[in-house]
């Protein structure tokens, strides 16, 4: 059975992608782009790296638009995320039965609550999956174990999330500095092969 991963490049949509793959599905990791950046590259690259089908999948640049307004209203990302994350999830529940992400357990953002992954799984009649039962350290410590990792400061070449369109959009309506207010640089893991590669 197909199933797909929302995939970042990073360590948790990466541990997602190997738990599906070793439990029989034939996986493709998916990262959806709005078409104002071409962010997706980073995810392309971990994706093949690791042997993975990676796909793109072309989004509503007004879903992004209505994001990035309700963040520039809020002051701060995390509705406007949720919100791109949603849209992501019913972009992807067109093509695919199964249909997973990174988020963990103690994540805040993105994240869905048990009623809107209920009503997400009976509108759509899908399997949506994520690391719920996950907890960071559990993650860092298993990724450890599989994968290569590259940390470094989140920029526009090494980072295929959400938040490296919504800032590139913020970056061309408000400038850099606002920006840089709303996503403040931050160091950022993205997988970059298999750890026996090494």
């Amino acid at each position: 059975m197909k199933a797909c991963v929302l995939y970042s490049g990073g360590k948790d949509s990466s541990l997602m992608a190997v738990i599906l793959q070793r439990l029989g599905y034939k996986v493709e990791l998916v990262t959806v782009n709005f078409g104002t950046y071409p962010s997706w590259r980073a995810a392309e690259e971990s994706a093949l790296n690791l042997g993975f089908k990676h796909r793109v999948l072309e989004a509503d640049e007004t879903v992004l638009k209505d994001a990035v307004g309700k963040i520039l209203e809020d002051g701060f990302p995390n509705n406007g995320i949720n919100q791109v994350h949603r849209y992501a999830l019913e972009l992807a529940s067109m093509t695919y039965d199964i249909v997973a992400d990174g988020t963990r357990r103690d994540d805040r953002v993105p994240k869905l609550n048990i009623n809107e992954i209920q009503s997400f799984e009976d509108r759509k009649n899908v399997h949506y999956l994520t690391l719920a039962g996950f907890g960071h350290k559990t993650v860092n410590h298993l990724s450890e174990n599989l994968f290569t990792v590259k940390k470094e400061l989140t920029n526009m070449k090494n980072n295929s999330d959400y938040e490296i369109e919504i800032r590139h959009m913020i970056w061309e309506i408000e400038g850099k500095e606002a920006a840089l207010n709303i996503f403040p640089e931050h160091v950022q893991s993205r997988v970059t092969g298999w750890k026996e590669n090494e």
